[in-house]
């Protein structure tokens, strides 16, 4: 594939010129960097907070010859490029930034780089969007052909086996870069970390190559946002040019407005995912307990049989932070996502997803609000029956994500729709 440069000049961010790769300094932490880079007052204005750039075009000095790198906006523009120099930055490990209309095009921009014919290794619980688009999509568009795998049990002789010679991904979590890159076929190695967030996860620190966020959900935080980005780190120049490219080519790109809304909700990413870990630890501590509940899942509970490799897992931030809690038996904080199965099936699951009074019944995630649903019937209803009833999404399990409310009062809700739902 032919690779075409991104920019014809320096770009500017906020008045100042900048490039999409950032300098991290040592002595900033996570949230002065989500609050200050990408934001830099303006040296025209003055202004503290970005102006929003709404021009598709920009003049031209002479042809061919741009301010700033600037010419149309599906190319570049100011508020993209603050947005993309801010990702780079609160994620540990990144160099580069791309931003794209939603988490599913980013999906796909990826996916659209391997070329024809790749080969794809997919953890098997993948997000039901991603599941479609790799064998409904690129099966059919690009002959791609793509084997699921329990990344989380599989031994390494299993996952070495699953590589072939036009296998150019995997997408997975954390520890299994090194054994994947000791291949001779060095696949790339993909990791979503929209649930944990930046906050939590830092997989470019533990040998990913490129990093995957839905910003729709914790980075913006807000619901009221569809984008979606990748983060590569500084050894990735050329992956990361092939993607910028067809970022620029596809198009798929998302709005100077919605690019400084997912800027301003970034800047309180660390306050909120505290709070949703908080909560949720909480939360599901409660639910471990309650004679309404059949099992539940979350990796921060002391009790969950991965809990050892959660804590492996966090980011140098959060262990810092965590480091300084008051211990708690139960667990550590670690986002703000819980599933658990009801008694009672699916008949259950359904009453309380309709009994909840604070904890609404939506998709989605990462919002201040907390929300409930039910996997089978909602996030992963394209996945097949079969390979739902495989992976354990069946009709009585419910998924949480988390909000900042109080705390107490996310209980009670949950409690008060437990005892409702276990009067059929």
């Amino acid at each position: 594939m032919a690779v075409l440069p991104h920019t014809n000049g320096v770009h500017v961010v906020n008045g100042r010129p900048s490039t999409h790769s950032v300098h991290k300094p040592s002595d900033d932490g996570f949230s002065t960097r989500a609050i200050h880079v990408g934001s830099e007052p303006s040296s025209e204005t003055g202004a503290v907070i970005p102006a929003i750039s709404l021009s598709t075009t920009f003049k031209q000095d002479a042809i061919g010859v741009t301010r700033w790198g600037y010419e149309y906006s599906r190319s570049a523009n100011p508020n993209r490029d603050a947005l993309e120099s801010m990702l780079a930055s609160i994620e540990a490990g990144g160099s580069d930034a791309l931003a794209f209309a939603s988490g599913s095009a980013t999906t796909s921009t990826v996916l659209s780089s391997l070329g024809q014919g790749a080969h794809v290794i997919s953890v098997n619980d993948v997000y039901g969007g991603t599941w479609r688009y790799m064998n409904r999509v690129a099966a059919s568009v690009q002959g791609a052909t793509v084997t699921s795998l329990d990344l989380e049990s599989a031994s390494e002789e299993t996952i070495l086996a699953a590589i072939q010679p036009n296998t150019k991904l995997l997408i997975d979590i954390r520890a299994i870069a090194d054994l994947v890159h000791s291949h001779p076929i060095k696949p790339l190695v993909l990791v979503d970390n929209t649930f944990l967030s930046p906050f939590y996860a830092s997989p470019l620190l533990m040998g990913a190559d490129l990093v995957l966020h839905s910003l729709t959900k914790y980075i913006n935080g807000h619901s009221d946002v569809v984008m979606g980005a990748l983060i590569l780190p500084p050894h990735q120049k050329a992956l990361t040019a092939t993607l910028r490219f067809l970022q620029n080519a596809i198009g798929a790109v998302p709005s100077p407005y919605d690019s400084w809304l997912a800027l301003r909700g970034a800047k309180t990413l660390a306050l909120r995912m505290k709070a949703h870990g908080l909560n949720a630890l909480a939360l599901a501590e409660f639910l471990s307990t309650s004679p309404h509940v059949l099992s539940v899942t979350y990796p921060g509970l002391a009790s969950h049989p991965r809990h050892d490799r959660a804590i492996d897992a966090l980011s140098p931030h959060a262990r810092t932070w965590i480091s300084k809690l008051t211990p708690d038996k139960a667990g550590i904080p670690f986002g703000g996502m819980i599933s658990f199965r009801i008694k009672g099936g699916e008949e259950a699951a359904e009453k309380f997803l309709t009994s909840t009074r604070l904890f609404t019944l939506a998709e989605s995630l990462g919002g201040v609000e907390s929300l409930a649903e039910h996997p089978a019937r909602m996030t992963h209803g394209s996945v097949p029956e079969e390979e739902r009833i495989k992976l354990g999404i069946e009709g009585d399990l419910i998924r949480l994500s988390v909000g900042v409310e109080e705390q107490e009062d996310l209980i009670e809700d949950v409690k008060r729709a437990l005892d409702i739902a276990s009067r059929l």
